[in-house]
Parts: C-alpha cells; structure tokens; sequence
C-alpha cells in the first residue's frame, strides 16, 4: 500500500498495490504531466530509479543514518496518514486483499468529512480520489508495508 501526499493542494492517498517496486512507482507517477515534479521519499531502494529519470526530481532521507528530516525533505506526512490508516484497519484484524481497496475508500471518505466543517464536508468534492490521484507541482510519496 502507499501513502501519497500532495503538498501542494494537501490532499492525501492511500493506494492498495499488489507490489512495492520500481514499475509500480512508476505507473503511479505516470499521470504526471508537469515540468518539475518534485518527489519526497525515504531511503527505500525501489525509489532509486526515479533519480535518473528526467521527469522527477528525488529528494530524500535515509531512515537507516537517523536521518528523518532535511529543510523541506521529509516524509512525515506520508508516514502519520500512514498510522491513521493502520488504526483504522487494526479493530478487524486486517483486510483480505480483496477487501482491501474498499476499505479504503471508506476510510478516505471518512477522513475528508471529518477535515471539514459541518455543510462544507458532505459537498461533492471534485478532489476525492480513490485510485488515480491528481498531483500538483510538488508530492510527497512514501511506502508502508
């Protein structure tokens, strides 16, 4: 599963994915259309072909050196909206993989109704994304195992 964080407009995603490697990063960052794509991650080795890729720029820290937090570099957001979904998951002892995706949904639902204020929460929202996220100039994407 992955966590993405969009810092540009805050919106966040949770991603069910069936494998955490280099094609699956990159299918979920293929939707980048942008100029300058600035990607936030952890020190997590299927990251490392997006430093040689034109279209991103990595920036990122090394958990394994204590290293948690550089200026802007960091991937908190990722990992606390990452805590909350594993909350969220914990009362039923885990998902089926095939249940996975929508418990998702209803988590992600539920966190968007609880960040906003009464009338303003149950309006539709063109920003509530499930499975293709809309990405801004600059996304913060770390993975949760």
């Amino acid at each position: 599963m992955f966590i993405l964080s969009d810092r540009g407009t805050g919106e966040r995603y949770v991603i069910p994915a069936k494998a955490a490697d280099e094609s699956t990063i990159r299918l979920l960052l293929a939707e980048s259309q942008q100029e300058s794509l600035t990607v936030y991650t952890d020190g997590f080795r299927a990251y490392e072909s997006l430093e040689e890729d034109d279209a991103f720029t990595r920036e990122y820290v090394f958990h394994g050196d204590g290293e948690y937090i550089d200026g802007d570099v960091h991937v908190n957001t990722c990992e606390s909206h990452g805590s909350l979904v594993r909350s969220w998951l914990s009362p039923d002892r885990g998902v089926s993989k095939d249940k996975l995706t929508p418990y998702l949904r209803a988590f992600q639902l539920r966190r968007r109704v609880y960040r906003k204020t009464g009338e303003e929460a149950l309006k539709p929202s063109s920003t509530l994304h499930y499975d293709s996220p809309t990405i801004s100039a600059t996304r913060a994407i770390c993975l949760l195992c």
